[in-house]
């Protein structure tokens, strides 16, 4: 007894260290610096046996492939200028109007977000967004403070767009065109309902007067990654439905992007290594090795006692739920390692509901996902101060709404669709 409650302590600490250091990146080291040798320590030391991380390893390794090659996908994007014509369009196209602003943020920040993963509009398109906005006169907040929600909220489109889908999508047993078809309507609704909280809720800055805006060039489309990226999303349907795994799409379109940019010498190999981020790959491997361990020693068997049985609406709503809870207090990547397995029974309903609960939940918290994260850091290096109480206050006001009127599409979904 004594034993086991000792193994049980040691993995809830691992998992604790592993997500603080996450969260404030001691001396600003990688989080992989943390979470490997505890990962290792745990295994060691018998928490988790080496056949569980085996298992893992085999479970997360096509994950951790794809996310590599998604990763250098939209560097290699961003290269070929694919985020500054973005802005440019944002630009002309808002007129010195930060609502027009606003809805046009909406409209690329899902776009980028469902095709080219979350991390491309927090990392890529946010600094876009500051710049835009900085160009037009406007108050930034309301508009940076969108691709921080659409980063979580509208990666629930595809299997591609998050790091949890892509966990998710394995577990479902859905073919990539029919996961698309089912989170379609939840992903268009969740959307729907941050647009109109953000307009009420900083209607003050948005109806604050420009100030003299710079005149906007016409944008330059870089219509070769517009079409690679068109290729790979159609190549990850293809492949989907052939049984092959995406993850060799993702790759395709990367080494497509990659060659084209080595011989017009415009990156090194050694950049391109660099933008697969090695570091945090093996920060994800460490990740659901430790998570595993907290399950085995108890954390599976009490989730276990109170998900939600079956893929009714009650059982949705409340499969959804519980994962944004857990989302909001482990973080939402530890949260759908833990959920999926034991969703996964009930059905690829349960397992999307859970989606749900960990793409949404997120926003309720700084520390809700990586994302998140992420973005707080790239807002404080423009100088924009992120307030604790506006963030969560605007998280009251969308995540229970967005969450619950999600659901209740997916259920709509899943009665018109089947699965």
């Amino acid at each position: 007894m004594i034993g086991r409650m000792l193994v049980e302590s040691a993995s809830v600490a691992a998992l604790t260290v592993v997500l603080v250091c996450a969260v404030i990146r001691p001396f600003r080291w990688p989080e992989a610096v943390f979470a490997v040798p505890c990962a290792v320590l745990l295994a060691v030391c018998g928490a988790v046996p080496f056949d569980h991380v085996r298992q893992e390893a085999e479970r997360l390794g096509p994950v951790i492939g794809f996310l590599a090659a998604v990763l250098v996908l939209a560097t290699l994007c961003d290269d070929e200028g694919l985020f500054h014509a973005c802005g440019t369009w944002m630009a002309r196209w808002a007129h010195r109007r930060p609502r027009r602003l606003l809805g046009a943020v909406f409209v690329l920040a899902s776009v980028i977000t469902a095709a080219l993963s979350l991390d491309a509009t927090v990392v890529l398109l946010t600094p876009v967004v500051f710049a835009t906005a900085a160009r037009m006169g406007a108050r930034p907040k309301p508009h940076v403070h969108a691709s921080a929600h659409l980063s979580n909220t509208a990666s629930l489109l595809l299997p591609v767009s998050n790091l949890t889908n892509m966990l998710a999508f394995t577990a479902s047993g859905l073919t990539f065109t029919r996961f698309a078809l089912l989170m379609l309507l939840p992903w268009l609704v969740a959307i729907a309902v941050e647009y109109a909280a953000f307009r009420r809720f900083f209607a003050a800055d948005l109806d604050a007067p420009t100030g003299q805006a710079e005149a906007a060039e016409p944008p330059q489309i870089p219509l070769f990654a517009l079409v690679t990226v068109a290729a790979t999303l159609a190549g990850f349907a293809v492949a989907s439905a052939t049984g092959i795994d995406p993850a060799w799409a993702a790759a395709a379109g990367a080494t497509v992007m990659a060659a084209r940019a080595l011989v017009r010498r415009h990156t090194t190999p050694a950049a391109i290594i660099r933008s697969a981020s090695l570091p945090f790959l093996a920060f994800v491997l460490a990740l659901g090795i430790v998570v595993r361990a907290v399950v085995d020693n108890g954390l599976g068997t009490a989730l276990g006692r109170v998900l939600p049985d079956g893929a009714g609406l009650p059982a949705l709503l409340g499969s959804a739920a519980l994962a944004a809870v857990l989302a909001n207090l482990i973080n939402n990547l530890p949260a759908v390692l833990a959920l999926v397995p034991l969703a996964a029974p009930s059905g690829p309903g349960a397992v999307l509901a859970v989606l749900l609960g960990v793409n949404i939940g997120p926003n309720l918290t700084y520390a809700g996902s990586l994302a998140t994260l992420l973005w707080r850091r790239i807002a404080h290096h423009h100088d924009h101060e992120v307030e604790l109480k506006e963030f969560t206050l605007l998280g009251l006001l969308t995540v229970p709404a967005a969450l619950a009127l999600a659901t209740l599409a997916l259920w709509a979904s899943l009665q018109l669709i089947g699965t």
